[in-house]
């Protein structure tokens, strides 16, 4: 699907639109493609500091942003690419721990295109080559390398020997690329592991976790899964995370909700069974409260749609678009919305999500759901969610975007409850939010 992504700067937007011609491969996964690709370049993916690499469903941005944390708590360097951006292109590739600026990621891109000239490159795998590209040529301590799509035949699996891979976690999604069922998913996702380089994952199901045990003894790499090798769980108000070195206390994170307990402990593990970057155990105590995720139950700040609610409403946004990250920030919903509170559910989700598996985490709940268009994307039209929405038990009304549906709340609020506004459903959508709110990511 495309991004239709959009730049002020003028070079950068001339390479945008050349990428966005390019489009989505469609049925022809593959590495070939990418492999040659980076030929042309002088194969960057061979001179890039220690990577860790992250998959997963759910959990594996955030993942991601504890890894950043940790190294940059340690006093190293990290370069970071992630997908999709929220509001400007430039947030897929962090540079030294900075957004790459304007000027050299139109000279990325460019290059980078010109060299894909002729070889049916998708939109990822030119945005993967210039991340790699841009890698390379600027010296840093380690990367962190967000898989697209799956593993097995994503572009960022080209990286020869990472430092260590992780698998975040699992559910159905992506199933026309992926498969049916969660082992087949499972396997896909395991197609990161590489020959003696530790394979860290959390805990899953045993069709699934089967499936991982043998992508990875196939090729001879360590499988380290939670509540074996190591595991975390909170208690007494602390993470207390142990494997084979030790037990660590560590502070919650900061991030919202009980799921980020389990992307917290998989950074922590994937740190510890790694060997190229030497990160103490101060520096993965700082990273609990230094690591920000944008569009993760994320509290807006004041801005223009922050007004729109009345004084004392709570606004959050979180990009949670398939069932079970649905169930995950309902589940912390259930301990976060005080008594008597209003609840509300700004919800816009893509055509090709399951709004039912959404609809049903959120079911029987005393909560208003107030559905929205995701803008610029084919999406579940607002009439037909908010008939779904009432399908499940819940109170629901078609809006014409984010906006309108804020101001209808403020205009209905009682001024002795203040709402508890929630906006969910897709990252596009949050990322207008952010844009709209002016609180891009920095």
């Amino acid at each position: 699907m495309a991004d239709r992504a959009r730049s002020e700067d003028a070079a950068v937007q001339q390479q945008l639109d050349r990428l966005e011609a390019l489009g989505f491969p469609g049925d022809t996964l593959g590495l070939d493609r990418i492999r040659a690709l980076l030929g042309r370049l002088g194969h960057p993916e061979e001179a890039l500091p220690p990577v860790f690499h992250v998959a997963g469903t759910n959990g594996k941005g955030s993942t991601c942003a504890f890894l950043r944390a940790a190294i940059e708590a340690s006093g190293q360097t990290v370069h970071v690419y992630t997908s999709p951006h929220l509001v400007r292109f430039n947030e897929r590739i962090r540079l030294g721990g900075q957004l790459i600026d304007d000027a050299r990621l139109a000279a990325y891109l460019r290059r980078v295109l010109d060299a894909a000239d002729g070889q049916k490159a998708s939109f990822f795998e030119v945005t993967t080559a210039a991340a790699l590209l841009a890698f390379a040529e600027h010296p840093a301590d380690a990367c962190v390398i967000e898989v697209g799509l799956g593993g097995r035949l994503d572009a960022t699996n080209v990286i020869p020997a990472p430092a260590v891979t992780g698998i975040a976690q699992l559910a159905l999604d992506h199933q026309a690329f992926l498969g049916d069922t969660p082992a087949q998913i499972a396997a896909e996702k395991a197609g990161i592991a590489k020959p003696h380089v530790p394979l860290v994952t959390q805990r899953y199901a045993s069709a699934s976790a089967e499936r991982i045990a043998a992508v990875a003894a196939a090729v001879d790499a360590p499988w380290l899964p939670r509540g074996g090798a190591w595991d975390a769980a909170a208690a007494r108000g602390q993470l207390r995370y142990r494997d084979m070195a030790g037990r660590l206390d560590l502070p919650l994170p900061r991030l919202a909700g009980a799921h980020q307990l389990l992307n917290a402990g998989l950074a922590v593990a994937m740190i510890r069974h790694q060997r190229s970057i030497h990160i103490p155990e101060a520096a993965l105590k700082a990273a609990m409260g230094w690591a920000d995720w944008p569009a993760r139950m994320q509290r807006l700040a004041a801005g223009p749609l922050h007004a729109l609610l009345p004084p004392g409403a709570d606004l959050w946004l979180d990009g949670g678009h398939n069932p079970a990250a649905a169930r995950a920030v309902a589940d912390h919903l259930r301990g976060a919305v005080p008594a008597g509170r209003p609840l509300h559910l700004v919800m816009g989700l893509l055509a090709n999500k399951d709004a039912a598996g959404v609809l049903h985490a959120f079911a029987g709940r005393q909560a208003m759901v107030h559905a929205v268009p995701v803008p610029d994307h084919p999406y579940h039209p607002p009439a037909e969610l908010a008939a779904m929405a009432k399908g499940h038990g819940l109170a629901a009304r078609a809006a014409p975007d984010v906006a309108e549906a804020l101001s209808w709340i403020g205009r209905h609020a009682d001024p002795a409850a203040a709402p508890y506004v929630l906006i969910l459903g897709s990252l596009y959508l949050a990322g207008s939010v952010l844009a709209q709110n002016n609180q891009p990511p920095g």
